[in-house]
C-alpha cells in the first residue's frame, strides 16, 4: 500500500533525504555530497542511486511510496520537472530532473524552488500550524521565501513570487546583486548584517567590541554582531535595532498587503532567536495597522534543516489530493 514520502532538499554542497509518513513524520533521513563536477552532470544520477540504495537496505519498493518530492535552487519549471540558472550547482543547461528520477526509480516525482518548499514545511509541520495563510522568510547567504494564501503555495507570472529577498527597504541603500538599491538581502541576510555593521561603524563613536573589530581589520560575521549584542555592546545593539527596523518594515508590508496568520522567519540569521524576533515584532507593529497587529503573528521557524525535506515531500501530497 502507498503510504510512504520521499523528501529530497538539493543543496550546493549537500543533498538531503527523507523517507516520511503521509502525515509528515520523518522516519528516516540521511545526505550525500553534492558533486557539482563538469557542469553538475552526476547530480541527479547521485541522487537516483541513493535512493535505490536506501530502498534497498530497507527493503522497500516503489509500491511503498506516494510519490517524491524535491525543492531546488534556480528556476523551476514544476510543470515540465525542470530546472535551468541553478548557479550554485553548476547547472548551465536545463535539466530534466523529473523525467530521468522518475524513470529511473518508478515513483511519481514533484519539484518545487527550494525556499517554496520549506515554507511549506515550515507551514505544514513546524511553526505555521498547518494555517491556510503562512508567509516564510529564510535569512542566510541571501534572503528567500515563499508564500501560502488561502491554502495555496504562490508562484506568480514566472514564478518569482515570494522574493521577499527583493522587497526594497531603502531607496537610498546598498547595490543588490539584482541590480536594484536596497533590497531586504542587502541587509539581513548573514552577508547583509556584516556590511550593514561596516557601513555604520563609520559615524560611530563610543566604546563598542564590535566596533574595535572592524576598525582593527578582523573577520566579523552576522553571529558575533548578535552575540555582542546580546552582551549589550552598544554599537552591536545598533546595528541589531537596524536590521530588526528593514525587517520590521518587510514584514510590514507583507502583513498589510496579505494578512496571514503568521509570518516565519527561518535560515541561520534566525538564529539570533527571540532576541532577534521580539524587535521585529515591535517594528512590524509600528507598521501595520489595527486589523493585521491583532491577527498576524511574527514566529521563528522551528524545523530547522528538516524544512526543506517535509516542505518536499507534501509536494507528492498535495499533486495527489
Amino acid at each position: 500500500m502507498k503510504e510512504k514520502l520521499i523528501g529530497i532538499d538539493l543543496g550546493g554542497t549537500t543533498v538531503k533525504f527523507a523517507i516520511l509518513t503521509a502525515l509528515g513524520e520523518v522516519q528516516q533521513k540521511w545526505s550525500i555530497e553534492t558533486n557539482i563536477a563538469d557542469e553538475g552532470k552526476y547530480i541527479v544520477p547521485d541522487i537516483i542511486a541513493s535512493i535505490q540504495h536506501r530502498l534497498e537496505l530497507y527493503k522497500m519498493t516503489n509500491e511503498d511510496f506516494i510519490g517524491i518530492g524535491m525543492g531546488s535552487p534556480g528556476t523551476v519549471d514544476r510543470e515540465n520537472g525542470t530546472v535551468e540558472g541553478a548557479y550554485n550547482l553548476n547547472w548551465k543547461a536545463v535539466q530534466p530532473v523529473k523525467n530521468a528520477i522518475e524513470t529511473a526509480v518508478g515513483i511519481p516525482f514533484f519539484i518545487d524552488n527550494d525556499a517554496n518548499v520549506a515554507a511549506l514545511g515550515e507551514r505544514w509541520r513546524g511553526a505555521g500550524e498547518n494555517s491556510n495563510d503562512v508567509t516564510f522568510i529564510t535569512l542566510g547567504t541571501g534572503v528567500g521565501g515563499g508564500i501560502i494564501a488561502e491554502g495555496n503555495l504562490l508562484h506568480g507570472a514566472v514564478g518569482a513570487a515570494g522574493e521577499i529577498g527583493h522587497i526594497t527597504v531603502d531607496p537610498d541603500g546598498f547595490d543588490c546583486t539584482c541590480g536594484k538599491k536596497g533590497c531586504l538581502e542587502t541587509v539581513a541576510s548573514a552577508t547583509g548584517v556584516v556590511k550593514l555593521a561596516r557601513h555604520l561603524s563609520e559615524e560611530f563613536s563610543g566604546e563598542s567590541q564590535l566596533k574595535y573589530m572592524i576598525d582593527d581589520g578582523q573577520d566579523i560575521t552576522s553571529k558575533v554582531v548578535f552575540d555582542l549584542a546580546n552582551e549589550n555592546d552598544r554599537f552591536a545593539l545598533k546595528v541589531v535595532d537596524k536590521v530588526a527596523f528593514y525587517l520590521g518594515l518587510a514584514c510590514g508590508n507583507i502583513g498589510n498587503m496579505l494578512n496571514p496568520t503568521d509570518i516565519v522567519i527561518g535560515g541561520g540569521v534566525s538564529a539570533a532567536g527571540e532576541f532577534l524576533r521580539s524587535r521585529v515584532q515591535t517594528y512590524f507593529e509600528e507598521f501595520t495597522f489595527p486589523q493585521v497587529r491583532a491577527s498576524t503573528k511574527i514566529k521563528l521557524a522551528q524545523l530547522g534543516n528538516e524544512a526543506g525535506v517535509i516542505g518536499a515531500a507534501s509536494l507528492a501530497l498535495t499533486a495527489n489530493n
